[in-house]
């Protein structure tokens, strides 16, 4: 036998060899159980996942029942396994060999609060989580907001309050910046009070109420921000909830959300139709002190009717292990109709004589927005080492269009076209120090282009035809583009948490006018500092303290120096000449959790420069109606003062049963303000509370029930005197099919108190307000049904403290 036949019958010995050693592959079963390590209670719903290094994807996985345990069946090999659950330390196996059917055993999952990335304050999981930086809401378990809109959620949120007209305030101050998911969304929109009618309550997770942000998040708002998180399941395989409900005045909806995850992928969804019907009046009783000028009763009735369609689309790609790319895409259509009657009544101070104008004002109005997103995440391999990248495109469309109808002759045709464009960048960087340091680093541009085409006809009455009046009709091209970079570093010495940052951001106005031929630009570089220091006094007792300077950018509405017309003798009408207001911000929080009681409190001082306030006067223009004239009343902002606010609030959980919560939150704050316009003194010193009560039950047969009353005290400035107003919601709900289904029944406004009331003061004249948007009290039935999925499990046990959020 020659070499090279010796050397040919070896070699396939050596591959027969390894064939025989090498086990074939099948299928076993692994099983184990997961529980909670600080109550000893099943985690059902924790996710097990078997990763493969060989093929660098996830092979298989599951989740653990209602005991805790798991059972599936694996194919043999080595795998690294991960055992994980929402909010608790993650567990891995590393090279773990799969050879037979085994019982893993238990294991004992921890709630993660070591991280300096967001360490929590945890007391009996309740309405609302207290987190040293912020509140969160979680919506999922608000009986009174079910088949609602996210208004109805925000209006019950503590610390925030939404007035008659929709408008969002966080400790009374109107400048918040709303984010979807930590930014900038397509299902807000053009106009944000409209879009937050129309999203609905059971699409959110939960609210998170930032008052002291730092340099991670944009300056823009003086408030502070409010993040909504929509809900995305993380559970393996396919599951999801369905939800309808039924209301009075005329609503009905439906909204479901589905997702199903398997292996690498995960496919969510979240889409929603409402239509709803809401009733309410605007009083205006005008009282001029000119004697010659006859006084006005103007008086608004409407209906309003919205329908729209919203859905947010996705799928999210875990790469490999440690690195997932997530696109998504959200579409909302919105068709509103307004119906407005205006009843004019004037009374001649002279003679008593009395004339009346019916003016009806039908507005349609239709609201399209489109974005697209794409998210990049990478873990490295040390705990926290994170790099992520976004980029968003977003275009939003809004056409209203209404034909004023004055005594039952067409005499206006007024029409918005509003086309905006946006594109975000954004990047962040986390890297940790040590054990207990980190920095983090990012980018951010948001490049905005809008587009207002504002359109008036006036009929001529000696024609009898529609002209343009080139007076009012103007387009305005709308530009801002910001940039922005950030750095913060967080440490953690003994007992002392902290976060220092600085965020620069450079923010490039253009305000273009074709039909003027006017040209603005305006350039501002500003820098914002952060400071967020935290003590640990004991396990149950931290104390915070609070520094972040930020801005309120006036929008282009704000800033178009065409006049728009509500009414015959009110318009609004911008100031090209804004400038930002700055504002700088302290806080020092305090919080204890004693016994049943968690207690959450902080006083705050905020000084503002250039504050932009809305003021009203007389524009000398006069207008006819019946034969008698009467002034028009111009409102629009100016660069108005300087504010200093100082406050103190405290949010009180109690928990005296396992079936019985309270939550309690309260706001007092002084506003004084210093300055004027056109020599007159607008100044003012107004002090302003506002209260909020929250009651759960569970009454006997397991029927929620839960009593929200809220109260805002009265409410001065230099030309404004706001009284004061109260409400109460409540709700009812039951589960269904052992908790696959649930059905519940809420009234808001149970006594129609809900109305705003308010006296204008100014040099020629006075006016009485009185608004009731939502026409008083309302009720809704709802039901949902959920499929391989429950109702969140309330955590009972201990809290943990210290740390702040980076």
């Amino acid at each position: 036998m020659g070499k090279s036949s010796l050397l040919l019958i070896l070699f396939s010995l050596s591959i027969l060899f390894g064939f025989a050693q090498r086990p074939e592959q099948k299928e076993v079963t692994i099983s184990g159980l997961v529980i909670d390590q600080e109550t000893k209670q099943p985690l059902e719903y924790a996710t097990i996942a078997f990763f493969s290094k060989r093929k660098n994807k996830i092979i298989t996985g599951g989740i653990t029942d209602a005991k805790g345990n798991f059972s599936m069946p694996v194919q043999t090999g080595i795998y690294d396994i991960t055992i994980e659950y929402i909010s608790f330390k993650t567990i891995t196996i590393s090279d773990k060999n799969i050879l037979k059917p085994e019982n893993l055993g238990r294991f004992l999952l921890e709630i993660d609060t070591e991280s300096l990335d967001e360490v929590e304050i945890i007391a009996e999981r309740t309405t609302v989580e207290i987190r040293l930086d912020k509140k969160i809401y979680n919506v999922g378990k608000d009986l009174t907001v079910s088949g609602g809109t996210v208004s109805d959620v925000l209006d019950n949120v503590p610390s925030v309050s939404v007035d008659a007209e929709g408008n969002v305030a966080l400790r009374g101050n109107d400048n918040v910046r709303i984010l979807i998911n930590g930014k900038p969304s397509g299902l807000v929109g053009l106009n944000s009070t409209d879009a937050l009618r129309q999203l609905p309550a059971d699409a959110i997770e939960k609210v998170e109420v930032v008052t002291s942000p730092s340099a991670r998040y944009e300056a823009e708002g003086t408030a502070g921000i409010l993040n909504i998180i929509l809900r995305r399941s993380k559970l393996q395989g396919l599951n999801g909830a369905l939800t309808a409900n039924i209301g009075h005045p005329d609503a009905a909806g439906i909204s479901g959300n589905i997702n199903y995850r398997t292996g690498d992928l995960n496919f969510f969804n979240t889409s929603s139709y409402n239509y709803r019907e809401t009733l309410g009046y605007w009083y205006n009783d005008v009282k001029y002190f000119d004697i010659n000028t006859p006084d006005l009763d103007e008086k608004r009735d409407w209906t309003d009717v919205r329908k729209g369609f919203t859905t947010n689309l996705g799928l999210e790609w875990y790469i490999n292990k440690t690195a997932s790319l997530t696109t998504a895409l959200v579409y909302r259509d919105n068709d509103n109709e307004n119906n407005a009657v205006n009843n004019f009544i004037q009374l001649d101070k002279t003679t008593g004589l009395t004339s009346q104008n019916i003016r009806l004002d039908p507005e349609k109005q239709d609201a399209k927005t489109i974005q697209y997103s794409v998210n990049f995440t990478k873990d490295f391999k040390k705990s926290n080492h994170k790099f992520s990248f976004d980029f968003q495109y977003e275009k939003s469309d809004q056409d209203e269009n209404s034909t004023i109808i004055s005594n039952g002759i067409d005499t206006d045709i007024v029409s918005t076209l509003q086309d905006q464009t946006d594109i975000l960048l954004q990047s962040d960087y986390v890297l940790p120090i040590g054990e207990m340091s980190q920095i983090e680093m990012g980018y951010r541009g948001n490049f905005t282009n809008t587009t207002t085409d504002f359109e008036v006809l006036l009929l001529n009455d000696t024609s009898n035809e529609f002209e343009l009046n080139t007076n009012l009709s103007n387009i305005l091209n709308f530009k801002q583009y910001i940039t922005a970079a950030y750095f913060q570093f967080g440490s953690k010495i003994n007992k002392v948490s902290y976060l220092l940052g600085l965020r620069m951001e450079n923010t490039s106005t253009t305000l273009d006018q074709p039909t003027s031929g006017d040209f603005k630009k305006k350039h501002l570089t500003g820098l914002f500092p952060t400071v967020n220091l935290n003590y640990e006094i004991s396990d149950d007792q931290s104390i915070m303290f609070g520094f972040n300077r930020r801005l309120q950018r006036p929008r282009g509405f704000m800033m178009n120096p065409f006049p728009s017309r509500s009414s015959l003798t009110n318009v609004f009408q911008g100031n090209p000449d804004l400038d930002p207001t700055f504002s700088s911000k302290y806080e020092l929080g305090y919080l204890n959790k004693f016994g049943k009681f968690t207690l959450s409190s902080a006083i705050y001082y905020q000084h503002s420069d250039n504050v932009i306030a809305f003021v009203s006067r007389e524009t000398g223009e006069i207008v006819t109606i019946d034969g008698e004239d009467f002034p028009v009343v111009e409102r629009g902002p100016v660069n108005l003062a300087t504010d200093n606010r100082y406050g103190f609030e405290f949010n009180l959980n109690y928990n005296p049963t396992r079936k019985w919560r309270i939550n309690t939150d309260f706001n007092i704050f002084k506003l004084e303000r210093t300055g004027g316009f056109e020599g007159i003194d607008l100044g003012s010193n107004n002090l302003t509370w506002s209260a909020r009560l929250t009651n759960k039950l569970t009454l006997p047969y397991n029927i929620d029930w839960q009593t929200n009353m809220n109260y805002r005290g009265p409410n001065k400035d230099a030309q404004n005197d706001r009284k004061g107003r109260g409400s109460i919601n409540t709700a009812f709900s039951k589960d269904l099919f052992k908790e696959k289904a649930s059905i519940a029944f809420n009234v808001r406004d149970v006594f129609n108190t809900r109305i705003f009331r308010n006296h204008i003061t100014t040099d020629t004249f006075t006016t009485d307000q009185e608004i009731q948007f939502r026409g008083g009290r309302t009720y809704n039935l709802s039901f949902t049904y959920r499929f391989n999925q429950k109702k969140k499990r309330e955590r009972q046990g201990g809290f943990n403290g210290g740390g702040i959020e980076m």
